[in-house]
């Protein structure tokens, strides 16, 4: 069972920048494919960005260039780092990793990510 905990979240002027670190137990770490999601309130959680064990990296068009997602296995964490944040991006953020099903079946408990304008 992968156990995912999340910091760096907190309020922050739009035009600010944030970095998101999600620290995760399982071993297996370097190899996982993992993700941030995020959920405002009102609305369903939605996909933000992803990176597989080698690299390579995805991101929703909303983020594209503002956003940067990446990973150290050694640490087993992985990062988001967000800049010119605007309000529309406060959400809680969660990081959530795919299990053997190859579904986002690890989450985190959340961090808030508030915006201000």
């Amino acid at each position: 069972q992968v156990q995912l905990v999340e910091s760096g979240g907190g309020l922050v002027q739009a035009g600010g920048s944030l970095r998101l670190s999600c620290a995760a137990s399982d071993r297996t770490f370097s190899t996982s494919h993992m993700g941030w999601f995020r959920q405002a309130p009102g609305k369903e959680r939605e996909f933000v960005a992803s990176i597989w064990g080698g690299g390579y990296t995805n991101y929703a068009d909303s983020v594209k260039g503002r956003f940067t997602i990446s990973r150290n296995n050694a640490k087993n964490t992985v990062y988001l780092q967000m800049n010119n944040l605007k309000p529309e991006d406060t959400a809680v953020y969660y990081c959530a990793a795919v299990s053997g099903r190859g579904q986002f079946d690890y989450w985190g408990q959340g961090t808030q990510v508030t915006v201000s304008s």
